[in-house]
C-alpha cells in the first residue's frame, strides 16, 4: 500500500515538471486553433503549467513563463496571478529578467492594485545605478504606470537624471517628468530650473521633450507661466533657426524642417503669448515670416501629400488667433484659412471652416472676403463639412449681404440633407428677423422657408409670421393672396397651413376684393375659399392645432363674406362631436354664438389687434413695478393714523396728481376714525417689492429671478426666471431645470421658448411656483443647458441667497 502511494507521488512530480511549450510554439498553437474552444483549451492548459512553474519557484525560466503569460494577457485572458512574479523579476540582477519584469509591470499593474507600490524601491535603486539600459527600463515603467505616490517619492531621482550626460537617459527622464507633472502638478517647482538649461540642447529628442515639459508646466502652474515668459526670445530664435536652416536633414519631412518640433514650439508660444502684450509683440514678426513663407509653399504646391507644411501652417494660424497679434497678422491668418478651403483634402477644409467660425466674431470683415468660397462649401457631400459651412454662412450674414446670402441659403435649403434642414430653416428665420431690409422681403423669406421645409421650422415661426403680417397693414392684401396660393398648392406643411388659415380668417375680405397690385390679379369666390378650408379640416395630414386654425378661420369668414352662412354653420355643427376635446369645445362655443348670440357675432369676431412683443406686456410690467414703487414710497410712518393710510392709498389708486389737495388728517381717536365710522376693514400696508436677483452670467447670457408673494396666499412664492442674451450669438436649445429641498413643493411651468436671440432679443421667461408652508429658507438648485457659439454648455449651481422677504 505504501509502495503504491509513493509511486503515485513520483509520477505526479514527473507530470508537474514536464516541460511546457516555448513562447514561439505557444503562439503557433494558438494561431492554429480552428475554434474558440480549442484556443481556450490550449491557453488553459498552458496557464496551468505557468502556475505550476511559479509555485515551484524556478528562477531560471521565470522570465520565459512570464513572457508567455503576457502574450496570453494581450489576447484578453486573465493573467493577474503573474503580478508578483513581475516584482521578483524586477528585483533580479539579470538584465533579461528586468526587461520582462518591467514589461509585465507596465501591462499587469496600475494604480488600482496596491502591488504597484512594492516596486518603488526597485525603481529607485535602478535609477541610481549607472547602467543606461536599466535606467531606461525604470523610467519607461514609471512614466507608464507611476501613481501620484510613486511620483512624489521618485521625483528627486528623475530630476538628477535630467542633467545626465547621456542623451538616451535624459530624453526618457524628460518624458517621465511630463508624466509626473500631469499626475502631481505640485511638483512643478522641482523641474523648473533644469528646463532652462535643457533649452540649449541641440539633440532633437531632448529639445522636443523639453518643449513638451515646459508646455505642461505652463498649463498647470501660473508661476511657471510667468517664469517661462522670459525665454520667449530664445524660443523664437529656435523656431527661426528651424525655418531658415533646420537642425538636421534626418528630421525633415516633405521639405519641412522638423515639423514636430515646430508644432510644439508654436503651441508653447501660443500659451506664453495669451493675454500678454510683451510676449506677443516679440513673436509677431516671426509668425508673419512663418505664415507668409509656408503659405507660399502651400499655394504653389497642390500635392496634398505634404501634410507636414499644412500642419505647421495651421498651428501658426492658431497661435496668431490666441495671442495679442497685430491686425495685419490676423488678416494673414484668415487668408491662410481661406487658402485651406480650396484644398482637396476634406480634413483640411473641415479644420479651416471650424477655425473661421471661431474667428468670425472678432475678425468679421476679414472672414467676409472668403464668403464665396464658404458658400461653395455648402454643396459638399460630406455631412460634417456641409454642417460647418452652414454654421459659418449663417454667421456671415449681415445687413449689407442679407439678400444675396438668403438666396444662397434658400437654394441650399431646397437640396440639403434632411438632418440639416431644421438647422438651416432655423438659421434663415433668425437671420431674416435680425437683418430684414423690408417687411415684404421678410414675409417672402419666411413664406419660402415654410413652403420648402415647413415641418422643420421652429415652434415660434407661426407666431412670428402672424405678428409680422398683422403689423404690416399695407401688406395685408399681398400676404393673404400669397398664402392662399401657397395653401392651394400644398396643405402638407403644417406651419404654412396654420399661418394661411389665420391670415384668411383675418383678411378674407381683402382676398375676395382682388385689388392687390403687388401680384397678378387673382379671381377667388367665396365657395373656393370655404372649400379649401374644409379640405384642410378633412385632411388626414392636418394636426389638431391646424384644424383649430381652420375652424376659427371659417368662423371669422362668417362676418367677412357676403353670402349665406349655412355652410359654415353646418361645418361647425359637425365638429361638435369631434373626439379632440379642444376642437370640440371650439365648435360648441361657435355654434352657441350662432344660435344664442348672433347679434354679438360681428363684434366678437372682429380683426385681432396687433400684439407687440415688447409693447403692452413690457409696458404693463413697467406700470406695475412703478405702481409698486409708488406704493412703497406712499406707505406712511407707523405713527400715522390708520385712516390717513387708507385715504392716501385711495388717492393713489384714483390716480390724482401730486398737486391735488389731500383731506386733512382725521382725528386719531377711536371716536373720530373714519374706518370705524364706516365699519371698513383696516387693511395692512402693501408689502414692499422683493428685489430681483441675478444668479447666472456667462458670455453675455444672464439669468435673473424676480419674486412675488400673493397676499392671499403668503405660503406661495412665484419666481419668474428671465434669460437674456447680450452677446453676438444666439442661444438655442435653452433648458432651465430646478430642484428644491423636500420641505418645499415645486411646480415648474413651461418656458416661453427655447431660443434667446442675440443682442438683447426677446428673453425667455419661465415661472416656478414654490409652496413653503413652514416658511423655511428657500434654496434652489438650477441646471442650465444650452448651445452658444456652436458649443454645448451645461451649468449646475445652487442659489441659497434668496432675499429674506421671499420666504419669511
Amino acid at each position: 500500500m505504501g509502495w503504491s502511494r509513493n509511486l503515485e507521488t513520483y509520477f505526479g512530480k514527473v507530470r508537474m515538471v514536464a516541460p511546457s511549450l516555448k513562447l514561439q510554439d505557444l503562439i503557433e498553437e494558438i494561431r492554429g486553433a480552428k475554434t474558440q474552444a480549442q484556443e481556450r483549451e490550449v491557453i488553459q492548459k498552458e496557464c496551468a503549467h505557468i502556475r505550476a512553474s511559479f509555485r515551484d519557484g524556478d528562477p531560471v525560466h521565470r522570465h520565459r513563463q512570464l513572457a508567455k503569460l503576457l502574450y496570453v494577457h494581450m489576447l484578453g485572458y486573465p493573467a493577474h496571478f503573474g503580478q508578483m512574479e513581475c516584482l521578483k523579476l524586477i528585483a533580479s540582477s539579470r538584465f533579461t529578467d528586468k526587461r520582462v519584469g518591467y514589461l509585465g509591470a507596465m501591462l499587469l499593474l496600475d494604480e488600482r492594485h496596491d502591488a504597484h507600490l512594492l516596486i518603488t524601491n526597485s525603481i529607485k535603486n535602478d535609477l541610481s545605478q549607472g547602467i543606461q539600459p536599466v535606467q531606461g527600463l525604470a523610467l519607461c515603467t514609471l512614466s507608464t504606470m507611476g501613481s501620484a505616490e510613486m511620483c512624489r517619492d521618485l521625483a528627486p531621482e528623475v530630476e538628477k537624471l535630467l542633467l545626465q550626460p547621456s542623451p538616451y537617459v535624459r530624453k526618457k527622464a524628460i518624458l517621465t517628468a511630463v508624466h509626473m507633472i500631469r499626475k502631481v502638478p505640485e511638483l512643478s517647482s522641482v523641474f523648473l530650473p533644469p528646463c532652462v538649461h535643457l533649452l540649449h540642447e541641440r539633440h532633437h529628442g531632448i529639445l522636443l521633450g523639453t518643449i513638451t515639459l515646459i508646455t505642461e508646466l505652463c498649463e498647470r502652474s501660473p508661476a511657471a507661466l510667468r517664469h517661462f515668459r522670459k525665454v520667449v526670445p530664445q524660443l523664437v530664435q529656435i523656431l527661426r533657426t528651424l525655418v531658415t536652416t533646420g537642425y538636421s536633414t534626418e528630421h525633415s519631412i516633405s521639405g519641412v524642417s522638423d515639423p514636430f518640433l515646430q508644432v510644439q514650439i508654436l503651441r508653447l508660444l501660443r500659451i506664453l503669448g495669451r493675454n500678454h502684450e510683451e510676449s506677443s509683440e516679440t513673436m509677431n514678426d516671426l509668425l508673419a515670416q512663418v505664415g507668409a513663407g509656408r503659405r507660399a509653399l502651400v499655394a504653389t504646391n497642390t500635392d496634398t501629400s505634404r501634410n507636414a507644411g499644412n500642419a505647421v501652417l495651421f498651428e501658426t494660424v492658431l497661435t496668431i488667433m490666441d495671442i495679442r497679434s497685430a491686425a495685419g497678422l490676423r488678416v494673414l491668418a484668415v487668408n491662410i484659412l481661406g487658402r485651406f478651403l480650396l484644398n482637396s483634402d476634406r480634413n483640411i477644409r473641415y479644420v479651416a471652416l471650424t477655425s473661421l467660425l471661431r474667428l468670425v466674431q472678432s475678425d468679421h470683415s476679414a472672414v467676409q472676403r472668403h464668403r464665396p468660397t464658404v458658400v461653395d462649401c455648402l454643396q459638399e457631400t460630406d455631412a460634417s463639412l456641409s454642417r460647418r459651412a452652414l454654421e459659418l454662412s449663417l454667421a456671415l450674414v449681415n445687413s449689407s449681404n442679407v439678400r444675396a446670402m438668403m438666396q444662397e441659403l434658400q437654394a441650399f435649403l431646397e437640396s440639403c440633407p434632411p438632418d440639416l434642414r431644421a438647422d438651416c430653416a432655423s438659421g434663415i428665420l433668425l437671420a431674416a428677423e435680425r437683418f430684414a431690409p423690408t417687411k415684404r422681403w421678410h414675409i417672402d423669406t419666411i413664406l419660402h422657408v415654410l413652403t420648402t421645409a415647413g415641418t422643420h421650422v421652429r415652434d415660434d415661426a407661426v407666431a412670428n409670421l402672424t405678428q409680422l403680417i398683422g403689423g404690416a397693414q399695407e401688406l395685408h392684401a399681398y400676404s393673404v393672396r400669397r398664402l392662399y396660393n401657397a395653401l392651394a398648392e400644398d396643405i402638407s406643411q403644417q406651419p404654412l397651413v396654420q399661418v394661411a388659415a389665420w391670415c384668411i380668417g383675418e383678411y378674407g375680405d381683402l382676398l375676395l376684393e382682388g385689388n392687390c397690385e403687388e401680384i397678378e390679379p387673382l379671381q377667388v369666390d367665396e365657395e373656393e375659399v370655404l372649400a379649401l378650408l374644409e379640405k384642410v379640416l378633412q385632411s388626414h395630414m392636418s394636426l389638431p392645432a391646424t384644424r383649430g386654425y381652420a375652424l376659427t378661420a371659417l368662423m371669422k369668414l362668417s362676418t367677412r363674406l357676403q353670402g349665406d352662412n349655412n355652410r359654415i354653420r353646418q361645418v361647425v355643427s359637425i365638429y361638435k362631436s369631434c373626439l379632440d376635446v379642444e376642437l370640440q369645445q371650439r365648435a360648441v362655443e361657435y355654434d352657441t354664438l350662432f344660435r344664442k348670440y348672433d347679434h354679438m357675432r360681428a363684434a366678437i369676431l372682429e380683426k385681432m389687434p396687433l400684439v407687440e412683443r415688447d409693447g403692452p406686456q413690457a409696458d404693463e410690467e413697467a406700470k406695475e413695478s412703478k405702481a409698486a414703487a409708488q406704493l412703497s414710497e406712499a406707505v406712511p410712518a407707523p405713527t400715522e393714523p390708520q385712516a390717513s393710510q387708507l385715504l392716501d392709498l385711495l388717492d393713489l389708486l384714483d390716480g390724482a396728481s401730486g398737486d391735488a389737495q389731500h383731506p386733512p388728517p382725521l382725528d386719531p381717536s377711536p371716536g373720530g376714525a373714519l374706518v370705524y365710522l364706516l365699519d371698513l376693514p383696516c387693511a395692512p400696508p402693501p408689502p414692499a417689492p422683493i428685489p430681483d436677483l441675478k444668479v447666472f452670467e456667462r458670455e453675455g447670457v444672464q439669468l435673473n429671478l424676480s419674486f412675488i408673494r400673493p397676499p392671499e396666499n403668503p405660503a406661495l412664492l412665484l419666481i419668474t426666471a428671465t434669460a437674456t442674451n447680450s452677446s453676438e450669438g444666439d442661444v438655442t436649445d435653452f433648458i432651465c431645470q430646478a430642484a428644491v429641498p423636500k420641505s418645499l413643493q415645486l411646480q415648474m411651468q413651461a418656458p416661453s421658448g427655447n431660443t434667446v436671440p442675440a443682442r438683447g432679443g426677446l428673453p425667455i421667461t419661465q415661472l416656478f411656483r414654490i409652496l413653503n408652508p413652514n416658511k423655511a429658507p428657500v434654496r434652489l438648485k438650477l441646471r442650465l443647458t444650452y448651445n452658444h457659439f456652436h458649443q454645448s454648455v451645461q451649468e449646475i449651481f445652487e442659489v441659497n441667497n434668496l432675499p429674506v422677504e421671499s420666504w419669511q
